[in-house]
């Protein structure tokens, strides 16, 4: 195999899930095809994937598939004590993940490259069932979460930090490339701060969302967290449950792990920038890319928009929790009062959270919609959108959506809840792009009752409508196309990949 000039390490993403961060890495690859790209792709469980969904393009050289929560294989229990040293640097290690202010320094990954998983280190034997392993747990236990569940802290710890035995061996089995390039924290940012030390070559840490800051969200509702408190504990300001602190001070530390071993380090936009200077990216090494997309591919959409407007709202996206497809259901029973003929599509994937579809369905049902909403799976966005009144997203977080983006070049106008860059998108960023009008309506997140006002206010004035198409048009034509993505990265590569020779 021919060395890659870029390694790209893309966790629950390309090339097995659609959509999203997966659109944008497959617009990546094939806008910059003189570029070699090797990926490294981390999931979790292989059931948690269907299968390949994009065909590679011809200068991706290689991809390795890892999932980091499958059982691993290792031989039968036995007694034993540990090696002292291993332990000791894996107790340093630990107090990091556990507070989390400082990051990991390059001593301590090159420790974690040299032992971990090691017969003659931290085997992962070891980890599971010698007696210093159980030291370091009791104690940990002791200082940190004597009033939980042992029980519950015992396999917090254990299903927190056995991924780590599968982040270095893939680590030390990465092929060498050119520069990394991360599409995110998470794993697959520390993944590409162990390699940035084996490797000793430039690292590209791009984000889309946050990923700490999603994750707290994903921890603040997940279901599988139960919040037990000690007996004796009355008060109502009681702390978050031990759990979610755990989880939250692992992907802190991996966060900021990640941006002090990234030698650049991009955002979508201005507010993304700032929350990662906040959660520890040194400053002086980021700046803000934003997202773009092909005018051509929507010129034909934007022809084809039919000369009255659609009386049908789309939400483009996954329909997981984040999207809050069920505010969007809400929002279409309200409006449907006054406009009988509305209809709400949700168009994308259904696999990725069956539970949570099977309770949008259930909503549409309990309200009564069932001729008014309807699940359309994954389309064609470009022949879909001439056929919708408005594009609408009600996500509780988002950084800069493409679908919005995608939907303006189209000239269908949107309403998007208040998260991310969705405000500038829509309103503009500065005073030249505000001048070109709004594109659409900004509205609160989870309100169905304001979601439906500006859904209404959008179709039911045609005048106004044609102008928020225009708007849009305009701001994606200036702003917003995929020639000017394609320029800065391509300068970025560059830069990096001249370091390293």
């Amino acid at each position: 195999m021919q060395q890659a000039d870029i390694c790209l390490l893309l966790e629950g993403t390309y090339p097995y899930v659609r959509g999203g961060v997966s659109s944008w890495v497959h617009q990546l690859i094939s806008g910059l095809p003189h570029y070699r790209f090797y990926l490294v792709f981390i999931g979790g469980t292989r059931q948690s994937y269907a299968g390949q969904h994009y065909q590679l393009p011809d200068n991706v050289v290689g991809l390795e598939t890892h999932f980091i929560m499958e059982p691993r294989q290792f031989s039968p229990p036995r007694a034993r004590l540990g090696k002292a040293k291993a332990f000791a640097m894996w107790q340093q290690v630990l107090a990091r993940f556990n507070q989390s202010e400082q990051a990991l320094t390059p001593q301590q990954l090159q420790q974690l490259l040299d032992e971990l998983g090691q017969r003659h280190g931290l085997s992962y034997e070891d980890f599971l069932y010698s007696e210093h392993s159980w030291q370091i747990l009791v104690e940990l236990y002791l200082s940190r979460a004597e009033n939980q569940s042992f029980v519950d802290f015992f396999w917090t710890f254990r299903n927190i930090y056995s991924p780590l035995f599968s982040l270095v061996q893939i680590a030390n089995k990465v092929p060498a490339a050119r520069m990394l390039h991360s599409i995110s924290t998470g794993y697959a940012g520390f993944l590409g701060a162990l390699l940035k030390q084996r490797l000793g070559v430039p690292y590209l840490l791009s984000e889309h969302g946050i990923y700490t800051k999603e994750r707290k969200i994903d921890l603040t509702q997940a279901s599988w967290i139960q919040d037990r408190h000690f007996a004796l504990d009355t008060s109502i300001h009681k702390k978050m449950e031990n759990t979610r602190k755990t989880w939250i001070s692992f992907f802190e530390q991996q966060g900021k792990t990640a941006y002090q071993s990234a030698d650049r380090i991009t955002a979508l936009y201005q507010g993304n920038r700032e929350r990662q200077i906040s959660d520890g990216a040194p400053a002086d090494k980021t700046e803000v890319i934003v997202n773009g997309i092909n005018l051509q591919r929507f010129a034909q959409a934007r022809q084809q928009r039919p000369a009255g407007v659609p009386k049908v709202a789309g939400l483009i996206g996954r329909v997981v929790p984040i999207k809050d497809i069920k505010t969007f259901i809400r929002a279409i029973r309200v409006a449907v009062n006054s406009e009988p003929e509305l209809q709400g599509w949700i168009i994308g994937p259904t696999e990725e959270d069956p539970a949570y579809v099977k309770e949008c369905e259930l909503l549409i049902h309990s309200l009564s919609l069932q001729q008014h909403v309807k699940f359309l799976g994954m389309q064609n966005v470009a022949e879909i959108l001439p056929q919708l009144g408005v594009c609408m997203l009600t996500s509780i977080s988002e950084a800069q959506p493409l679908v919005l983006l995608e939907a303006m070049a189209a000239g269908v106008p949107c309403i998007a809840t208040d998260v991310g860059s969705c405000r500038e998108i829509i309103y503009g960023m500065q005073r030249a792009d505000q001048a070109l009008g709004a594109c659409g309506y900004i509205i609160g997140i989870a309100n169905p009752n304001q979601a439906s006002t500006a859904l209404l206010k959008t179709l039911t004035d045609d005048d106004n409508w044609r102008r928020m198409s225009e708007a849009g048009y305009a701001r994606v034509q200036q702003y917003y196309q995929e020639q000017f993505m394609f320029e800065r990265f391509n300068q970025l590569y560059e830069t990096l990949t001249t370091w390293q020779a």
